[in-house]
């Protein structure tokens, strides 16, 4: 998204200060604070945590959590700002309650996601998706590398050369070669295809298919596997309970920010058009 600064030249009157110059307004504008430094492209996800953190700051200040800095531009929140939203959001932000009910449903829906110990030794080849790629040409260049590991007869060393030759990741130089990983050393979306999905205990060799993250294309080949061990309801309990409480407490945050937005007067962007992805894994992580 490009947004326009709007210069504003003198009035021409010698008695008034504007005469000395020209000034310009900011290109987003949040219930009349402007935001400094968004000129320019902007990546999505910077601006909707200006936009958001500056909606917080906002309803903090109308709290009485922080002092009023006056019309004009917005300041960056420091820590002790963001401590002090952080605080807010814990008292106006309804913190969930999960049952036992909620609990067993989550047990019993998806046994495999709660085994202890499980590892294993993988390697892969990341083609990394960026501003510059084109990303239809990425996709083609992996899967034409997928299919070629995946052939019966493939030699041993095929994986390593590849991933030396066009892998984004610096284990490229070694292989690929990750080592021994948990479900909690990788990409969520690694950890739910190798570890969390009925079809994930397919065995070793080369995944089936590529795994998108939010870094690119994997191609995985699985070299060891531990099993470990099926935790009991009792064992598991605590740490599902943890999940609910995250994703309920994600969920009234999002409720609660899109109430914000819906209320905000803003000029240079379009608060349907923000995502809050980003800003809600930071607040969630702050609160």
């Amino acid at each position: 998204m490009r947004l326009k600064t709007t210069t504003v030249t003198g009035c021409a009157s010698s008695g008034c200060e504007c005469a000395a110059g020209a000034f310009s307004t900011p290109p987003v504008v949040v219930n009349g604070y402007g935001l400094a430094g968004l000129e320019g492209r902007t990546a999505p996800d910077t601006l909707a945590c200006r936009v958001v953190d500056e909606l917080l700051r906002q309803r903090a200040v109308a709290s009485g959590l922080l002092a009023d800095e006056g019309p004009g531009l917005a300041p960056v929140l420091d820590a002790e700002a963001r401590e002090a939203v952080a605080a807010m959001l814990a008292g106006q932000v309804a913190a969930p309650d999960v049952s036992d009910e909620e609990c067993e449903a989550v047990y019993a829906a998806n046994p495999q996601r709660h085994v202890r110990g499980q590892a294993l030794h993988v390697r892969h080849i990341l083609f990394e998706v960026t501003p510059a790629v084109n990303v239809h040409d990425l996709l083609v260049q992996a899967e034409r590398a997928l299919v070629e590991l995946s052939r019966p007869g493939v030699g041993p060393g095929r994986f390593a050369e590849i991933a030396a030759q066009v892998s984004a990741c610096s284990t490229g130089a070694n292989g690929g070669d990750l080592g021994w990983i948990g479900p909690g050393d990788c990409e969520p979306e690694l950890a739910n295809e190798l570890f969390e999905h009925s079809h994930s205990r397919w065995g070793m060799g080369v995944h089936p298919r590529l795994i998108h993250t939010g870094r690119g294309f994997h191609i995985v080949e699985v070299l060891g596997r531990r099993k470990g061990r099926q935790l009991t309801y009792a064992e598991a309990r605590t740490g599902i309970a943890l999940q609910l409480i995250c994703q309920k407490r994600r969920s009234a945050l999002e409720r609660y920010l899109r109430a914000l937005l819906a209320d905000a007067r803003l000029q240079g962007a379009d608060a349907t058009k923000l995502s809050l992805e980003e800003p809600l894994r930071r607040w969630c992580h702050d609160g």
